[in-house]
């Protein structure tokens, strides 16, 4: 059996504008994962997909199986295209994953990366995390409709990264280790629909939307600065600014704004909404010795749950490829 997983993700600035071509800046959240299992079935079966969480069983095979617009029957097909195998495989596919749904935390962009991660390790190929990124956002186009790429982006690197559509990845350094709280508000927020709010309006007033998107990228460059000389007062007031962007863009909601006002008045750094908005999640910079009343605070003030999550300061000589290596570690056994 090969094992693979993938982290979440968070967006720390730049959300929505990033998907009109301005920056933003993401960072893996270890704490949650998603995993895959690949493991040898009996001979005739076909590639099945299990996925216990979801209580979804996928058979791949005959005409209809393989038009499957399932994003995880398409994770699948996409990887055996790129890896030029036969459809002809008889596989067991198991997937779980502990990050939520629809919570801006890249869950479906983490499943599909663990899929294609386990599945290349069970053929003996090495994949580079552009290459899984790739094969994922052909996926993430089912989930959301027109995404930025900037979730399997940053999960496919996990790493830090600055992100400009249609340029090369730029991972960041981090010059002081940033602690985030990260506050659930339980309200599912579908990508697809937020982004496809918020193209109408531009449609509708491409001046003023314009603007707004220009202010959220000069944050998202101040930042990447502040965190490389390790600024994490100036990262938290940059946070604080993006948020009132993004409520102008009209992407927040009472419980997040409810939120990030309780992490503001307990003494965080900084904090906004985290993703596409109206539900999902909003995150919080915080010093070590105020992080536990914060998060006392968040879940008094609505919060369904709260991920405490670091973002390590950068290390000389740990490039991208070691931290890929560790990332795709697979083991013999059980799940």
């Amino acid at each position: 059996m090969t094992v693979a997983s993938a982290p979440g993700k968070i967006i720390l600035v730049g959300e929505h504008a990033v998907v009109y071509g301005r920056p933003a800046v993401a960072v893996p959240v270890s704490q949650v994962r998603a995993r895959a299992a690949v493991e040898r079935a009996s001979e005739g079966q076909g590639i099945a997909i299990i996925a216990k969480d979801l209580g979804q069983r996928i058979l791949l095979g005959g005409e209809e199986g393989w038009r499957s617009s399932d994003p995880l029957a398409r994770t699948v097909i996409g990887t055996l295209n790129h890896l030029g195998l036969s459809r002809g495989q008889d596989l067991t596919i198991s997937v779980e994953s502990d990050i939520p749904i629809a919570r801006g935390l890249g869950s479906g962009a983490a499943v599909s990366t663990a899929i294609v991660r386990a599945m290349a390790q069970h053929f003996s190929r090495d994949l580079s995390p552009q290459e899984v990124s790739q094969i994922v956002f052909g996926v993430e186009r089912i989930h959301h409709g027109t995404p930025s790429g900037i979730d399997n982006t940053v999960i496919a690197y996990e790493r830090p990264i600055y992100f400009v559509q249609g340029k090369a990845v730029e991972t960041l350094a981090v010059g002081k280790a940033l602690n985030l709280l990260i506050g659930d508000t339980g309200e599912s927020s579908p990508t697809k629909d937020v982004v496809g709010a918020v193209r109408r309006r531009w449609q509708q007033s491409p001046p003023r939307y314009e603007f707004l998107f220009d202010r959220i990228a000069q944050i998202a460059a101040r930042v990447r600065q502040a965190m490389a000389e390790g600024d994490l007062v100036q990262v938290g007031r940059l946070m604080d600014e993006n948020h009132q962007l993004l409520r102008e863009l009209g992407v927040s909601s009472p419980l997040l704004d409810s939120l990030v006002r309780a992490a503001s008045d307990r003494g965080a750094l900084g904090a906004k909404l985290s993703g596409a908005g109206r539900g999902g999640n909003m995150i919080a910079l915080v010093t070590p010795a105020k992080r536990r009343g914060l998060e006392e605070a968040l879940l008094s003030s609505g919060a369904e749950r709260v991920i405490a999550t670091e973002v390590p300061p950068s290390r000389n000589g740990s490039p991208a490829a070691e931290i890929w290596k560790r990332a795709t570690s697979f083991n013999e056994g059980t799940v």
